[in-house]
């Protein structure tokens, strides 16, 4: 009897567990950005310490839910790594791409309904809050300079995740990997996030972005503003297999040759 998960239920959990992902992602900066650390104090939502947190436990939250079912990959640059150095099947790579899209537009919209009073009152117009849900360039004179921080971020990303869970490594426990991924992205969001936002996944910016252009929202990089939408999609993708390469040729083969005989 064959009980592996059918394509359906992969796709169902990729969905759900990139949901989640943005929910927690994106509802953290949603509290710093439209409730400031003004007085009283008793508005003081934090900053971007907490924004690091969140994403952190983010990613962790949404491997739970989907890392039995799918692998918890909740982000294409992880897919396509992925099929490239660890076999995983071409054939998923394209609908887990759109599973985790749709998930998180989703997520977006249901955040921006949730803090639709906020919205309103910060920014009524919706003209500058879009980066509560996509990212953008700290210099936008310098988009090079995104795109190698969006690279670097993500090589960072893929070279931990491949070291977490490699078992010809020492790796934790299952149930403590997702704990350890999002301890890499909070690593990653402190070290790295400040010239891009550290998106680090294309799905994370893109299905957003795309929620942000349909709801109306100015200056969104995709259709209004400088469209710098394609660096975090491109960036991220490129970093992701540079990370594995990383990892499979400057450590993984010295691993396979320490192993002892069986």
């Amino acid at each position: 009897m064959n009980n592996r998960p059918t394509l359906a239920a992969q796709l169902i959990a990729e969905f759900f567990g990139t949901f989640v992902l943005i929910l927690f992602g994106t509802g953290v900066v949603a509290m710093v950005v439209l409730f400031p650390s003004n007085p009283p104090a008793a508005t003081v939502h934090g900053g971007y310490t907490n924004i690091t947190l969140g994403w952190g436990l983010a990613v962790t939250m949404g491997i739970y839910i989907a890392g039995k079912i799918s692998g918890g990959h909740l982000n294409p640059a992880v897919t396509l790594t992925m099929a490239v150095f660890r076999g995983f099947p071409w054939r998923k790579v394209v609908p887990y791409f759109m599973a985790q899209t749709a998930g998180a537009f989703l997520a977006a919209a249901l955040v921006y309904r949730n803090y639709l009073p906020a919205f309103h009152q910060v920014d009524p117009q919706l003209e500058r809050t879009a980066g509560v849900f996509t990212t953008f360039p700290a210099f936008p004179s310098w988009p090079q300079a995104g795109f190698l921080d969006q690279v670097i971020g993500t090589a960072l990303l893929l070279l931990l995740v491949l070291a977490i869970t490699d078992e010809l490594n020492i790796p934790p426990g299952a149930n403590l990997a997702p704990a350890m991924i999002g301890l890499v992205v909070v690593a990653i969001g402190m070290s790295f996030g400040g010239m891009h936002g550290y998106p680090i996944n294309p799905a994370r910016d893109f299905g957003p972005r795309l929620f942000t252009a349909w709801a109306g929202f100015r200056n969104n990089g995709l259709t209004d503003g400088p469209r710098v939408w394609w660096v975090p999609v491109v960036a991220p993708l490129l970093g992701g297999l540079l990370g594995a390469a990383t990892y499979d040729f400057g450590i993984r083969r010295f691993l396979r040759v320490s192993q002892p005989p069986s």
